[in-house]
């Protein structure tokens, strides 16, 4: 019964926490490690003891698969070196000087400083990236980030494995055992036979879902048991099952639009986000409830209160230091080594080099420290006092650096310029499929070729959105009145249901597609919302411009600038406006009712014609349907 109120404590507090943190603008990872300081220190509260056990076997396998499935794996590919420099180089290089630190600061002996050294040198593999995508930064900064966060674990938990074994505190390994040859074989087998091991499960994983996989119930509980399926065995087997957790995600993730159907997916999404919401959070309840307990063990130490103090607080400083002292370092000899500009300007590394908060795993790694381990008690306190440290200062100064430093995130206008055109080329592709069958009707090609395009248009027309009733959009105006329709749709299947005229198992089926539609609604309109927000809009293509495109110029003279020619003519309203660069027409876009601009071309021939709406520079090429 103690464990089942603890445990509902625990979740209520965690969305009480999260609902203040959104109700305040605040990121959530400070607000619960503050209540959870404030709450160790309630004499009411009870003691939540936080066993390494629990952390590295019941909650960091878990979430890294829920960040590793939704990490693009050719994002990972393409930032692998900077990815790596920072996940293996900086975890050593932070763990050894933080150890040169500590043997000078408390006397320890090089191993056990060492130890100590790889517990706080990992960054945090939700605190980072949870905080950069809500003051929104840019989506590369944020791939590697997370690509960081998920491997350095591996390399911090092996540190931590050899310099004990080197230290003579890991039971049955020798100190005079440990070579740098034994070393880096270690290290080599826990990367490779990591990497196999989650390849192997998502292999099998691939199998059962071909095979057995045709109900979205059976497909989420095989992803649960997955992350468990890849760490244990590949622990068992002395490798890293870190890697063979963050392997099978990233595997699995990218084929599964391939190896899943859509409604697995989407089930796999909803169930995985609400268990990454609870399990990230709670984990930073969990590590300020330990505060008050860490602190009083530290009483019974010989040290004098200044030295710890000393200990803790330089061990903070040097973490905050030695980060930047790598990174910007690293960019620069990377630059001169091969020759080449980065692709991001030193802006982004600056935020990069801040982006350092620890986690539950420093905290849980320290708890590893064996019994035995000298000043084990002030190890730990140090632990605490990084991880509580870098989420508190790096956490509440990152978005102002990033502001400050002009470092944002992607335009929402870029993005929906890409989905417009992503979307274009699979219209494209699916109608040519069309074109090709034999066996289907005219009026069913009609149907079909009338829905492509209407969803085609609801992407464009997200491009400038309009506000108020007289403005919007054909889309806006479908989804208002549909929204008015689902309400007064759900409210006869539930008279139908009340007076038990239908059968439960019927008004389920229809209750549950009316909530699906709702969904992609709101959706589409939380979209649109964040759009209008957005104020310029880069060129940003998928394909290559075509040779109209390039041969046309970027802006001419428009010969109606207060609107389309033809619509000013008869009277009638447009949504978006589009000028021809060759001749200056201006005409109504498809989503209006006589897109004039479409007839524009069919009549002219005039190949290009460019966005004519306020702060979009995009161009359309109507012989070959690429945008430019």
């Amino acid at each position: 019964m103690e464990i089942a109120i603890g445990l509902l404590a625990i979740a209520a507090t965690v969305l009480a926490g999260s609902w203040l943190a959104d109700r305040f603008d605040l990121p959530a990872p400070l607000v619960l490690i503050v209540v959870g300081i404030l709450g160790s220190y309630l004499p009411f509260v009870p003691e939540v003891a936080l066993s390494p056990d629990v952390v590295l076997l019941g909650i960091l396998p878990p979430l890294l698969y829920a960040a590793a499935i939704q990490t693009s794996l050719v994002d990972f590919r393409n930032n692998k070196g900077v990815i790596l420099s920072l996940s293996v180089g900086l975890v050593l290089f932070t763990a050894l000087g933080v150890a040169l630190f500590l043997r000078w600061a408390l006397g320890l002996e090089f191993g056990v400083a060492f130890a100590i050294g790889a517990v706080v040198a990992p960054p945090d593999a939700v605190a980072a990236t949870a905080i950069g995508r809500r003051i929104g930064l840019p989506r590369r900064l944020v791939a590697i980030l997370e690509g960081e966060s998920l491997v350095n674990d591996a390399t911090a938990l092996v540190s931590l494995r050899t310099a004990l074994a080197a230290a003579g505190l890991a039971s049955g390994v020798a100190s005079d055992g440990v070579t740098v040859g034994r070393v880096a074989l270690d290290f080599l087998w826990a990367s490779v036979g990591g990497i196999a091991v989650g390849v192997a499960i998502a292999f099998l994983v691939g199998v059962l879902r071909r095979h057995f996989s045709t109900e979205p119930a059976f497909d989420t509980i095989l992803s649960f048991m997955v992350p468990f399926a890849a760490y244990v065995p590949a622990e068992e087997l002395h490798a890293s099952g870190v890697i063979a957790v963050v392997t099978a995600g990233l595997v699995l993730g990218h084929r599964s639009p391939r190896t899943q159907s859509g409604a697995s997916r989407l089930s796999e999404r909803i169930n995985w986000g609400s268990i990454q919401f609870l399990l990230e959070n709670a984990v930073f309840l969990l590590i300020g409830l330990q505060v008050f307990y860490v602190v009083a063990g530290v009483r019974t130490s010989h040290l004098a209160p200044s030295q710890i103090a000393l200990a803790a607080v330089g061990t903070l400083v040097a973490v905050l230091v030695l980060r930047p002292l790598w990174v910007v370092p690293f960019r620069f000899l990377r630059t001169r080594v091969t020759h080449t500009d980065p692709e991001a300007p030193w802006s982004h590394t600056v935020v990069l080099s801040w982006a350092g908060m620890r986690g539950v795993v420093t905290l849980a790694a320290a708890l590893l420290l064996p019994p035995d381990t000298p000043q084990r008690n002030v190890l730990v306190l140090i632990a605490v006092v990084v991880t509580v440290g870098t989420l508190l200062i790096q956490g509440t100064t990152l978005p102002a650096l990033a502001r400050r430093l002009g470092v944002r995130g992607p335009d929402p206008r870029e993005d929906a310029l890409q989905a417009a055109t992503v979307m274009q080329a699979a219209t494209r592709s699916g109608l040519d499929v069309l074109d090709r069958m034999t066996d289907v009707d005219e009026a069913t090609c009609a149907l079909l070729r009338s829905r492509c395009e209407d969803r085609l248009n609801q992407l464009w027309e997200r491009l400038s959105p309009r506000s108020g009733d007289a403005d919007e959009t054909p889309s806006a105006k479908y989804r208002r009145a549909r929204m008015q329709m689902l309400q007064a749709e759900r409210s006869e299947v539930l008279r139908l249901r009340d007076e038990g005229r239908a059968d439960h198992a019927v008004l389920r089926v229809v209750l549950g597609a009316l909530d699906l539609e709702e969904t992609m609604l709101d959706r589409i309109e939380d979209q649109e919302s964040r759009l209008a927000e957005s104020e310029m809009l880069p060129v940003d293509t998928i394909e290559a411009p075509c040779e109209h495109l390039q041969q046309s110029g970027a802006c001419t003279e428009p010969h109606t600038p207060s609107g389309c020619a033809e619509c000013l003519r008869d009277g009638t309203s447009w949504v978006h406006l589009r000028l021809c660069l060759e001749c200056g027409h201006v005409g109504c876009c498809d989503s209006s009712e006589n897109r004039h601009a479409t007839a524009h071309f069919h009549e002219t021939r005039h190949p290009v014609m460019r966005s004519f709406e306020p702060g979009e520079v995009w161009r359309w090429c109507y012989l070959d349907e690429v945008v430019g």
